[in-house]
């Protein structure tokens, strides 16, 4: 990709509290749609900034699941949402997509960012968080060949759903009250996960429908802290806590 045909950062994006970063139209929704529909209900302005239009997706098509993402963040109340138009399957870290990315951060000026974790079963997914990463940080520096005012987010969620390895979350959000929220979010995207056992970071589980899947993590999650559903998250630094006597979920 070269300067000439790369995208420009809409420079229309509304500053946003929570902005959601993934590679995948379908990605924020499978990973923390109910986190995001939760934000918007508790009056938090939230923004999502899709990588690629999907355009290499098995099933569908770029414009299809255009598509079916606004009509999913029309259900999470998502303030605005965003495509960088990087190639799928093809994301790259590099100064240019950095410069990029860093771009649309400065127009949304999120406090608070969620990403992929840093590991995932396809590349773009992993190549998206470290992408995401240096851009919010890239994004603060002054001298910064990028559209925008310097801006830095304040805090890096990683989102950790349909982790196959042993990572224990920093915390989970409790989404109970918008699990329907996010299935209904999810169910947009009729042309990637209807008759589906599997996709994206959900791995395969026999004959057990993906949405049946997405419901099972979530409870699972949601167990953890005494609760129906939930979404898992880790924080790369030690949370502070000025109050004890008021820290959430019992131990005994």
């Amino acid at each position: 990709m070269t300067d000439n045909d790369a995208p420009s950062p809409d420079p229309l994006a509304p500053p946003v509290d929570l902005l959601a970063i993934a590679a995948h139209r379908d990605d924020v929704e499978l990973l923390c749609g109910g986190t995001m529909a939760r934000m918007a209900a508790q009056g938090y302005r939230t923004g999502i900034l899709d990588l690629t239009a999907g355009e290499r997706g098995t099933d569908g098509s770029a414009q299809l699941r255009g598509e079916e993402s606004d009509a999913a963040a029309v259900i999470l109340g998502v303030t605005a949402r965003r495509n960088a138009g990087l190639p799928d399957a093809g994301l790259q870290n590099t100064p240019e997509t950095r410069q990029l990315i860093a771009g649309f951060v400065r127009a949304f000026r999120p406090r608070v960012v969620i990403i992929p974790f840093m590991n995932g079963r396809h590349p773009d997914h992993r190549i998206a968080s470290q992408l995401a990463y240096d851009a919010c940080f890239l994004a603060g520096l002054a001298k910064l060949d990028a559209p925008g005012a310097p801006h830095r987010p304040e805090k890096i969620l990683y989102a950790l759903t349909y982790r196959e390895d042993a990572i224990k979350p920093s915390f989970v959000v409790d989404i109970t009250d918008f699990m329907e929220t996010k299935m209904k979010a999810v169910h947009c995207y009729s042309s990637q996960f209807d008759g589906k056992t599997w996709g994206g970071e959900v791995f395969p589980g026999g004959d057990r429908p993906l949405y049946d899947q997405v419901r099972m993590h979530a409870a699972r999650y949601g167990s953890l802290i005494r609760t129906e559903y939930g979404e898992p998250f880790h924080i790369a630094e030690t949370m502070r806590v000025d109050d004890v006597l008021t820290l959430g979920v019992r131990s005994i």
